[in-house]
């Protein structure tokens, strides 16, 4: 079978850019790169520097046995996907790296290039990738214990006992009910998240729980992403701003207490009961990133990186990715999976003698659903400003004009490709998420 054109130069291209590859480290050590984290950042980064250059030896070290999306964990909560819809297994990861470690890290020596995991085992290494996600800052709310956490979920990490519970616990929930959720200030993982669980469960509530209510306290001034696509939707679906709104949204409400024993949140202003109280902790980069003194940005809270490799600015040779970054950058699947992709290259670069893209462009799309049928996106082009070293908002982007049921179809087929693409999942991979 013959390739147009466009498609042989397009193999040849890549054929060619491995032999280069091959030749310019052909005679050194293997570079070392190890990656720490699975996930949307760390995935991506491993798999794609493989195949970008297949000779540095990749080790990826991940606690998990599975990889758990938190995209469309929101549809679980709500009764329209099940976990093992957005749960996938690591073996297309494992078979591309060097050493995929089942493991957590504990230690990194920065000087010595070596990371420690808590069975015992070092690995060294000449470029570190930090993709750990955040840490939940539960000491910022008083009573937030361990005890307290067996009974009030935050789900912001998706887990069966997180995410899975927080249905059941919905599902328990007595006609009449009060369902309450807490949100951080920003920043914090997918800005537009808490909105979207709020619509689902409610949409969930409307249709097997017709007197139920919904409590937001919301530590922000107002609702921080997709305003009016969210307004517009609690309004239509929802009643919301009317007597009968199965929504009560209270801006400018930090929780800062909890009493799961009497399930009741404190904020500055009211004290809430509820039935089920989803409360979500401030966050900040994850714990590794502070053992090595990369998280400085923001009161300490985050890491300033260099956006051409995502370099940290502060500890040479360890790139962060993902969430943990000092950006501008949404904290969002998408953009942990394109600066994966773009660490990978500027990897590739550096081990062959040359300069990462002084330019680099990341994407970012971002869907949410409004109803079990309906649902509406926001996209987002950023480019390397040299001069300000900062990603900058392009022409090219936009948000969608309204919801849509064929919005829906594209946050289907989105999930499932960036699934695919993070993980190396094959065409025939069958998919069964029904949401």
């Amino acid at each position: 079978m013959s390739l147009p054109r466009r498609e042989f130069l397009r193999y040849a291209a890549c054929a060619g850019l491995f032999a280069l590859s091959g030749r310019a480290i052909a005679g050194k050590a293997r570079p070392r790169v190890v990656i720490v984290g699975a996930g949307y950042g760390g995935a991506a980064c491993a798999r794609y520097l493989k195949l970008w250059e297949p000779r540095v030896e990749v080790t990826l070290i991940e606690p998990n046995p599975r990889f758990i999306s938190c995209p469309m964990s929101n549809t679980v909560i709500a009764g329209l996907n099940d976990m093992e819809d957005i749960t996938f297994p690591y073996d297309r990861i494992q078979a591309v790296v060097d050493h995929f470690v089942a493991d957590s890290v504990v230690a990194i020596d920065p000087e010595k290039h070596r990371v420690s995991t808590a069975s015992g085992q070092r690995f060294g290494y000449d470029r570190l990738v930090l993709a750990a996600g955040i840490e939940l800052m539960f000491d910022q709310i008083t009573g937030y214990d361990a005890a307290a956490r067996k009974v009030i979920k935050h789900a912001w990490k998706a887990s069966p006992d997180q995410t899975g519970m927080l249905r059941r616990q919905l599902e328990a929930m007595p006609e009449g009910g009060v369902f309450v959720m807490a949100i951080p200030m920003a920043p914090y993982r997918c800005p537009p998240a808490p909105y979207e669980r709020i619509s689902l469960v409610a949409n969930y509530l409307k249709k097997a729980k017709p007197r139920g209510k919904i409590i937001v306290l919301d530590g922000n001034p107002d609702i921080i992403a997709k305003k009016a696509l969210f307004l517009a939707a609690w309004k239509k679906h929802y009643g919301y701003g009317t007597e009968n709104s199965l929504i009560d949204y209270r801006p400018g409400n930090v929780a800062v207490a909890i009493d799961a024993a009497a399930m009741k949140v404190a904020s500055e202003f009211d004290d809430v009961k509820g039935d089920v109280i989803n409360l979500v902790p401030p966050m900040r980069a994850a714990t590794l990133t502070a053992l090595i003194g990369a998280r400085t940005g923001d009161n300490g809270n985050w890491c300033p990186v260099d956006y051409r490799s995502f370099e940290s600015t502060e500890v040479p040779n360890v790139h962060i990715l993902g969430d943990s970054i000092l950006s501008n950058l949404s904290k969002a699947a998408a953009l942990a999976n394109n600066s994966g992709k773009l660490c990978a290259s500027a990897l590739a670069e550096i081990f062959n003698g040359r300069q990462p893209d002084p330019e680099p462009v990341l994407t970012s799309t971002c869907y949410s659903a409004s109803t079990d049928h309906t649902a509406f996106h926001v996209a987002t082009v950023f480019r390397y400003n040299p001069a300000e070293k900062s990603m900058e908002v392009q022409t090219g982007g936009g948000v969608s004009r309204e919801e849509s049921a064929k919005e829906l179809e594209y946050m289907r087929g989105w999930a499932r490709n960036i699934w695919a693409d993070t993980l190396g999942l094959p065409a025939d991979y069958r998919f069964t998420n029904r949401f």
